[in-house]
């Protein structure tokens, strides 16, 4: 963990790097490649024979043609520095020439990435907490299982700074997992049991409990009462890491296109619980899967107001991948819930929705300290769409059913037979 000064101290926090720690990779500046080889500079060679005016003519015209053309295909990738695995690079492929965030693959905002790191936010995700504030505006949201068989979220903000994200809870174990993915984030949560803190205190993140350390920076929006009144803003969560500016590493690879291999799927349900009865369904008209709990759409704050009309929660990508849990150690909570706990190595069935498809495959990673990678049923990684993701973090025992759309003849598909490793 890197320390932070106290909520009275001035200046930024001491870094300090444990063994083992992931080594955020530096951002990569875009460069102009050739279609067939990246990194190549664009040559030409002629031989002509003629008048002097002919060749000056033709140096004219492939001088004004060269910057075009290659200017048409930019490569612009991060990398993990720690643990590279060339078959398995994360790689951002998208029509529009710029810079891209890392966490969505779509055009950074203002045409650069921010120099800051990954911020994930712990929110609540129990009925009367919703509709929660910025889940629009994350680049990733992660659902996790948590005791009581209701769900909670870690949303992840790189390229947005939303002024009000919550409302903010505690800490789990899954947390520490997710955390190891994002290149050493800041995680910013309201607390947790001991064990949790503990646990927290020794991982590759910047800690940010917003309870015992700095309450003085939480927002309590007026209608909102306790535990679902503690809301942050991104900024002055980054504020606190003023010397941390390196954007993190891509978790996953991006291409526009679509690739081969898909099912036309119109929705699909993972029932975590009652309280967490989740479809996805995909709405042509938005180009998006949207998100809804037990037939009720889920809805979203804008993240600048707590007022205001919210709006359906929606991704371009859905990530469904079946993961073993067990219930750990420690007690939870004043009913004597155990904490869940998963594992979040080895392999396990993956359903990716994108684009009105779904496309089943596998999910991989040999440890913590190794980036996930998703492949499809030949071995080749499974592209998402530029844009906003959900990945949902579904017990092995509840099943990842997909639906196709009415009329086409095809019958829906289920995962929920085929437990994790």
């Amino acid at each position: 963990m890197t320390p932070l000064p106290g909520p009275s101290q001035a200046g930024g926090p001491h870094r300090s790097r444990q063994p083992g720690q992931r080594r955020r990779a530096a951002h990569a500046a875009p460069r102009h490649a050739r279609t067939g080889g990246r990194g190549h500079s664009r040559t030409a060679t002629a031989t002509m024979a003629g008048t002097a005016a002919f060749i000056s003519f033709a140096v004219v015209i492939l001088a004004a043609a060269a910057p075009i053309a290659a200017a048409r295909t930019v490569h612009h990738a991060i990398g993990h520095v720690r643990h590279q695995r060339p078959t398995h690079r994360r790689v951002v492929s998208h029509s529009p020439i710029g810079p891209v965030c890392p966490l969505t693959g779509e055009l950074a905002p203002g045409g650069a990435v921010p120099h800051r790191p990954a911020l994930a936010v712990k929110v609540d995700n129990y009925p009367t907490a919703r509709p929660q504030s910025a889940l629009n505006q994350a680049d990733i949201v992660f659902e996790e299982p948590v005791e009581g068989a209701i769900t909670r979220l870690v949303a992840v903000f790189q390229c947005s700074s939303p002024s009000l994200i919550g409302p903010v809870r505690s800490a789990r174990e899954p947390d520490v997992a997710i955390a190891d993915e994002l290149s050493h984030p800041l995680l910013v949560h309201a607390g947790g049991i001991n064990p949790i803190l503990a646990l927290l205190n020794a991982a590759n993140l910047t800690n940010i409990d917003v309870v015992f350390q700095y309450s003085n920076l939480t927002v309590h929006p007026s209608g909102r009462y306790a535990p679902y009144d503690t809301y942050v803003s991104a900024r002055s969560m980054w504020n606190l890491a003023p010397s941390d500016t390196t954007p993190p590493a891509p978790l996953f690879s991006y291409r526009a296109a679509v690739p081969d291999g898909g099912t036309t799927t119109s929705s699909v349900h993972i029932p975590f619980s009652s309280t967490s009865d989740v479809t996805w369904t995909w709405v042509p008209g938005s180009s998006d899967w949207q998100l809804s709990y037990a037939g009720q759409p889920a809805t979203t704050l804008s993240g600048s107001t707590i007022d205001g009309s919210p709006a359906p929660v929606a991704a371009a990508n859905v990530v469904a991948m079946h993961v073993h849990t067990f219930s750990g150690p420690w007690v939870e909570n004043s009913l004597g819930a155990h904490e869940v706990e998963v594992h979040a190595t080895g392999s396990g069935p993956v359903v990716v929705l994108r684009n009105g498809v779904a496309i089943s495959g596998t999910w991989r990673r040999s440890s913590l300290s190794s980036p996930m990678v998703l492949v499809d049923r030949s071995g080749a990684t499974i592209p998402l769409a530029p844009g906003v993701t959900w990945v949902e973090l579904v017990p092995s025992g509840i099943p990842i059913t997909t639906a196709a759309p009415a009329g086409s003849g095809s019958t829906a598909g289920s995962s929920g037979s085929t437990p994790a490793g």
